[in-house]
């Protein structure tokens, strides 16, 4: 199992510390940074500027928005980062969710499954630089009765196949994510879960491509906070308020895909009286309603011991890089969980 960082959102204050953060897991030999966008800063201006100031490390979106960008353009963006980089690039994909994606981009939330799947197609075609044609639901290229005309990509990737990686949560999504991506992205991922929340309907897309898991990249984004075994309620309750966003308040009452993992996690009564609270504008009464299990079967918190065995629990549901966001109120908070991560993944004997 490899490890993985994720620097979240830039512009968020950290700026310079996510720079140093992403040198020194490049140092000790991390396998990919990933860095994320929503409505503020862009993926793919940061990955540019970690994969200019490290060596080693991938650098991944996770993820690109699907409804900011046109297909041909994110395979002109991958094709162009994975060129700049040195063939260090993976492409994470994702719909994101109706309120981002029809309030700030102003694109329709609808049909996302096949809208991901025309949008790979297209992504996939354009990377191989042969000339772009496609008809399909959601996009026709060229545009018929016009001008246009089918185009094949000038820039040339470093790698004939760039690594393809989806952010799904709902049983269907990640079948289909199995079926057409070469990752997943996954989020609130419990060990003890695994199986029935993600793995299932992977390994039923991979059947259903004529594949098996062999090659297939299962990736879950874990917080990180190290300290004391004593110290794991009080360290579980720094990801109080990251949690009451997501089960609460991310998306709208009857699309918030993370409500419904907690739920499909056995949290049925916990998730809806998160949500209502969330939602009656109660956030501090949402975040004490959180399951202390909750928070700890999806992340690492404690001794390098204790994350060590949470390490081989993931390992041991079918993970394969373990991606983690180092947690701290201090650039040397972060650095140490980062550090404690590597140590932990010696000590789990997965290294």
């Amino acid at each position: 199992m490899q490890l993985g960082i994720n620097l979240g959102y830039w512009g968020a204050g950290m700026d310079a510390d996510n720079l140093a953060v992403a040198k020194e897991a490049d140092r000790l030999g991390y396998a990919v940074c990933w860095a994320a966008e929503a409505y503020g800063s862009d993926a793919a201006t940061v990955l540019s500027w970690v994969a200019a100031q490290t060596e080693r490390i991938d650098i991944g979106s996770a993820i690109f928005q699907i409804p900011a960008r046109q297909p041909a353009m994110t395979a002109m963006t991958a094709a162009t980062l994975d060129s700049l980089s040195g063939g260090r690039f993976r492409l994470g994909l994702g719909v994101s969710g109706p309120q981002v994606s029809e309030g700030w981009y102003g694109v329709k939330f609808d049909k996302p499954l096949a809208r991901t799947r025309e949008y790979v197609e297209i992504v996939r075609k354009a990377m191989t630089r042969e000339r772009l044609s496609y008809e399909g639901e959601h996009w026709t290229l060229p545009l018929p009765g016009g001008p246009g005309k089918p185009i094949k990509l000038t820039v040339h990737p470093q790698r004939e196949h760039i690594p393809l990686y989806i952010a799904a949560i709902g049983p269907k999504n990640l079948e289909q994510t199995g079926e057409i991506a070469d990752g997943a992205l996954l989020i609130f991922p419990a060990a003890e879960h695994l199986e029935e929340t993600a793995l299932r309907p992977l390994r039923a897309g991979r059947e259903k491509a004529g594949k098996t898991m062999d090659g297939f990249d299962v990736v879950p984004t874990l917080p990180i906070a190290v300290g004391g075994d004593d110290q794991v309620d009080t360290l579980a309750d720094m990801f109080r308020p990251y949690t009451a966003l997501y089960v609460g308040g991310m998306g709208s009452r009857k699309q918030n895909f993370y409500n419904q993992l907690a739920r499909r996690m056995g949290y049925e009564k916990e998730a809806a009286e998160i949500q209502d609270k969330y939602l009656a504008g109660d956030k501090d009464g949402a975040a004490a309603a959180i399951p202390r299990q909750l928070i700890d079967s999806t992340t690492l918190l404690g001794s390098v011991d204790r994350i060590a065995d949470r390490m081989q629990a993931y390992a041991a549901a079918g993970v394969t890089t373990l991606t983690l966001s180092p947690a701290g109120f201090t650039l040397e908070d972060r650095i140490a969980a980062l550090r404690a991560g590597t140590e932990a993944l010696e000590r789990a004997g997965l290294a």
